[in-house]
């Protein structure tokens, strides 16, 4: 790694603009991403560079920088805090070693003292990249996998050979715990198309099945193997709305696996199930997800269940390898896949050692599944036409004749369900604003509580309201309340605090700093200048 990041944190703008220039941090392997006054503005940075190292005053206006080192210790635990102040008080020294604070430095600053902390730190840093990156260890890791047995448990749990009579004595010898109560299955696929210096695809799956371990695992009491090239994760669950903070965790676990070892990562989450016996079902639809990171992007986690809410159909037909690949494509495909599964699937149905019984079968198969995939993704009305004219009409149809038809409808699907796809998103992000607009005086909304109402997690959530509205939902949060209150202060003769409140702020002082933030005056001469234009 070049360079480690730095963000600075102080209320006193000239201590930081000293800290910036009096250092020459490039020769010390550091550079400053930028500098906040305050905690909020601080832990927002935090989350939007996630910076290597936090250097933070503890006595600061509306988060100190106490609190701001627990939150990133929760949320970023990677990072490193160095605490810097002129209150040279003990409880604080002692708050700042629970907080596991890299060093405690007292104002005035001395330069060379601080070289020689940047100095030490980035040997640290240094060492645990290297740990993380050491060819060595990895093979050495490799070597010492996952138990044989308990590997072939895991991999003949997930492809639904596991009989409930045989469950209970599989778990008592190879010695495993499941407590559950709830169980999804994660699939973590590595890119074997970006691979680091010094590393070759093996190693690197092998790296981020270990990362996968101490990040992931052990919160989710998950157990971890690898199947089919990717890592499988059979992670429990204490309820069913616990899946939105496995997703959140695993979309930042995806950020890290990319930042520290080079490793671009998708996680697929699949189905929540009660019983073990139904992991089968849930590797499946994880997997699923993992095939969409073409439309959502690499490096994220994807949850089944949001992307692909509807019931996939479980008949006889959807059973059929050919047509089930040819519906995938109709999810997944470009229209040349849509064309190409189309002529795989009509090449089996039209066999020639097929009887005329056993064709009307497939015709009567392939409607019915269509019905049932056309309701499945919402787009069945009016679509196909009434079933009975349906069947007598494809029974009549000469083979060049019913591939057209097929290879149109399935391509009609497939621009119905793109669309759908794009208004769904479109829904979501004005459902939003709408509660904002209806609830911005609230000063308990957040990014927790809208995804609460919506129902979907954090990480998706964020993904698609930015990609729709060109920002954070904070932001956009933060702007319209002051968006209000300047029309609030224009049209009304309430005290700021008054209108503070109604706009969900109940520090009066953040709410004045917020606003200052946004249009560059103080609400008070925000009043005041608009009163002097209308005269």
């Amino acid at each position: 790694m070049d360079k480690y990041t730095i963000l600075l944190v102080d209320d006193e703008e000239e201590v930081m603009q000293g800290m910036m220039k009096r250092m020459d941090w490039d020769s010390l392997g550091f550079s400053i991403i930028g500098y906040a006054s305050n905690g909020v503005k601080a832990f927002e940075m935090v989350e939007e560079f996630q910076p290597d190292v936090i250097m933070t005053d503890i006595k600061m206006p509306y988060m100190d920088g106490l609190e701001l080192a627990g939150r990133v210790k929760e949320e970023f635990p990677a990072a490193k805090i160095l605490f810097f102040t002129g209150f040279d008080e003990f409880e604080y020294a002692k708050e700042a070693v629970h907080l596991e604070a890299e060093e405690y430095i007292l104002k005035p600053i001395n330069a060379a003292e601080l070289a020689e902390v940047f100095t030490r730190l980035k040997i640290k840093l240094d060492q645990e990249i290297h740990e993380k990156r050491n060819v060595e260890i990895l093979r050495k890791y490799y070597l010492e996998s996952l138990p044989l047995l308990q590997a072939e448990f895991y991999a003949a749990l997930i492809e639904g050979r596991v009989l409930e009579e045989e469950l209970s004595g599989y778990l008592s010898d190879y010695q495993l715990s499941f407590t559950g109560p709830y169980f999804s299955c994660l699939v973590i696929h590595t890119s074997s198309c970006q691979i680091p210096e010094q590393m070759n695809p093996l190693l690197l799956s092998t790296s981020v099945q270990k990362q996968a371990q101490e990040h992931l695992a052990k919160r989710w009491q998950a157990k971890c193997f690898s199947y089919l090239g990717d890592t499988v994760l059979i992670a429990q669950l204490k309820n069913e709305t616990a899946i939105s903070d496995l997703t959140d965790e695993c979309d930042r676990f995806c950020r890290y696996a990319r930042r520290m070892i080079g490793a671009v990562v998708t996680i697929g989450i699949g189905q929540v199930y009660r019983g073990l016996l139904d992991m089968a079902q849930s590797y499946e639809s994880a997997r699923e997800a993992v095939s969409y990171r073409g439309i959502y992007g690499s490096s994220r986690a994807i949850n089944r269940k949001e992307v692909v809410p509807q019931k996939i159909m479980r008949s006889g037909a959807a059973s059929d390898m050919e047509l089930s690949a040819m519906f995938k494509m109709i999810r997944l495909g470009s229209a040349e896949d849509v064309e190409q599964a189309v002529e795989k699937y009509l090449q089996h149905t039209s066999a020639s050692e097929k009887s005329l019984q056993q064709y009307h079968i497939d015709i009567m198969e392939l409607i019915s599944a269509l019905y049932r995939f056309s309701m499945n993704h919402e787009i069945a009305d009016g679509f196909l036409g009434d079933i009975r004219t349906l069947y007598t009409s494809l029974l009549d149809m000469e083979p060049n004749a019913l591939r057209e038809w097929l290879t149109a409808s399935c391509l009609s699907m497939r621009k119905a369900i793109i669309s759908a796809r794009n208004s769904s998103t479109k829904s979501f992000v004005s459902r939003a604003e709408e509660y904002v607009r209806n609830n911005y005086g609230n000063e308990e909304l957040s990014l927790d509580c809208i995804c609460e109402v919506l129902g979907v997690s954090n990480s998706y959530f964020s993904t698609i309201f930015k990609k729709e509205t060109g920002s954070s939902f904070i932001t956009y949060l933060t702007d319209y309340r002051m968006d209000r209150a300047a029309c609030l202060l224009i049209e009304t003769n309430e005290k700021s605090y008054m209108i503070a409140k109604k706009v969900g702020y109940t520090d009066p002082n953040y709410f004045s700093y917020v606003f200052k933030r946004r249009f560059g005056v103080s609400p008070s001469k925000y009043r005041t200048e608009h009163s002097e234009r209308e005269n």
